[in-house]
């Protein structure tokens, strides 16, 4: 996976970490890969960053509060939070942030 592409801030940064109750075919996958797929497709989505070991934490970019909040509402995402409390994750929490700064870099030649 590479960083997201976002544009000038000011934007939102929502910061979901979690430790997952890992189960073989708990269906946690699929989910979590349709869950990118409509995010993706959401109004105000800018990006995603995730990684997963022991601890995951997914970052996601939103134009505003109110795709955020749109995104929260979702059906299918809301059946997946429901999933995530009650199946996946042992723990979990979210963040929101705005950015007021962003900036970066690479390997330089």
């Amino acid at each position: 996976m590479e960083p997201a592409t976002t544009p000038d801030p000011p934007y939102y940064a929502v910061v979901f970490t979690s430790v997952r109750d890992a189960r073989a075919g708990d269906g946690y996958e699929a989910a979590a890969a349709r869950m990118l797929e409509l995010a993706a497709r959401q109004p105000g989505f800018l990006g995603v960053e995730s990684a997963r070991e022991d601890l995951g934490i997914t970052v996601s970019y939103w134009a505003d509060e109110a795709s955020i909040a749109a995104w929260r509402q979702e059906a299918e995402h809301r059946w997946a939070q429901e999933e995530g409390r009650t199946r996946w994750y042992e723990r979990y929490s979210v963040r929101v942030a705005r950015v007021e700064r962003a900036y970066g870099g690479g390997r330089v030649p």
